[in-house]
């Protein structure tokens, strides 16, 4: 006798911000995706386990998960997990990275260090600013009647 079961087919599973999965059965450019999801760069998500180090002195598994940033020739591969990461993330992430870089190395780099912080600064109000004005267009268009007023009094 031989398996009779049915085989699932491998698939690209691609996890947007809000949420929501993507299965495609089939292979994709990254660059497909970033262009049918404006504003996101397309990462690997990579799961590892480790032994975590605890008081009591026993490793206990721990989960990891990295993300590896996708170049826009890069194929997606059937039956790996990719997830959506906005630009902004990433440009924050970028920054975060080149300022502890800077730190470490301390030789002259407060001016540079400070622009970075700056930048960072300016991506983190970006987003507050948007709400707010969303905020205000929200309300700034209540309703308004449209007819305008008649005079009730009469000349005779």
């Amino acid at each position: 006798m031989g398996n009779c079961q049915a085989v699932d087919t491998a698939k690209v599973v691609i996890q947007h911000p809000n949420g929501k999965e993507e299965k495609l059965s089939y292979q994709v450019s990254a660059n497909f995706v970033m262009k049918m999801n404006p504003g996101h760069c397309v990462s690997l998500l990579i799961s590892t386990t480790a032994l975590s180090t605890s008081t009591s002195g026993h490793g206990e598994p721990l989960r990891l998960t990295r993300i590896k940033l996708l170049r826009p020739t890069e194929m997606l591969a059937l039956g790996h997990v990719y997830r959506l990461v906005t630009t902004k993330e990433v440009m924050k992430g970028l920054m975060a990275k080149k300022c502890s870089k800077l730190k470490k190395e301390g030789k002259g780099s407060d001016d540079k260090l400070e622009m970075l912080k700056a930048i960072s600064y300016k991506l983190d109000n970006e987003d507050k600013i948007k709400k707010q004005e969303k905020e205000r267009s929200r309300v700034s268009r209540s309703w308004q009647p449209s007819l305008q007023s008649i005079s009730e009094g009469g000349t005779n």
